[in-house]
């Protein structure tokens, strides 16, 4: 059986798990799952805290690609994986993992997605999440204060001397890799129909 994979790019907070839950959801399958880049971010033990706080977590290097894409690689061609488990508030890799099943559509995440050749090539379908600056510096404050137990002063101070620039950089050139570009978000019903009427051609094609 072919298997689609899916990626989904675009800057923090621009709202990629809302359109991957969309596009589940629009779908109605159970032969789909999700993974996501932000859980492969290196594994930071062996630095006391405080160099962890500073490590540029929105550099390519923040991620071991190799093992993202290997694990891509792996759930196209129908294997199973232990996806990694990362602690935020630690910036560490935990003991644990998680079993990821091969399924019929695989939908990949991450902000970084169409950075790396490597990974770009082993999507079927690349589709970028294009959001303005304040509304996804507003998301980021509300996850990563709610989620993550960073102050309002971290977030900030963080998005200015690292966020940003790395967008710029590095997020934002990207864009030009996307097959797709959904502008304003996971909300953008006309946008998100059309991927998931694509999503069911292509599976009729090479099902």
């Amino acid at each position: 059986m072919s298997r689609l994979l899916l990626g989904i790019a675009g800057g923090t907070g621009s709202g990629k798990t809302t359109v991957a839950s969309n596009i589940v959801r629009r779908l109605a399958l159970d032969s789909i799952t999700v993974i996501t880049m932000d859980s492969y971010y290196r594994d930071l033990a062996d630095l006391p805290p405080a160099r962890r706080d500073e490590t540029n977590f929105d550099h390519p290097d923040s991620i071991e690609h190799e093992l993202f894409v290997e694990h891509l690689r792996a759930l196209k061609a129908g294997r199973m994986i232990d996806q990694p488990v990362y602690d935020f508030t630690r910036h560490i890799r935990t003991d644990t993992t998680v079993r990821i099943e091969p399924r019929e559509v695989v939908i990949a995440e991450g902000i970084l997605l169409f950075h790396v050749p490597e990974i770009r090539e082993t999507l079927d379908i690349r589709i970028f999440v294009d959001t303005p600056a304040d509304i996804r510096l507003l998301r980021r404050i509300t996850r990563d204060i709610r989620d993550r137990g960073r102050t309002l002063e971290s977030v900030t101070e963080q998005y200015v001397r690292t966020v940003r620039p790395m967008h710029e950089e590095f997020v934002e050139p990207s864009k030009r890799f996307a097959d797709v570009i959904i502008p304003e978000g996971g909300y953008n019903e006309i946008a998100i129909d059309m991927v998931t009427s694509r999503i069911r051609i292509m599976q009729e094609v090479y099902g």
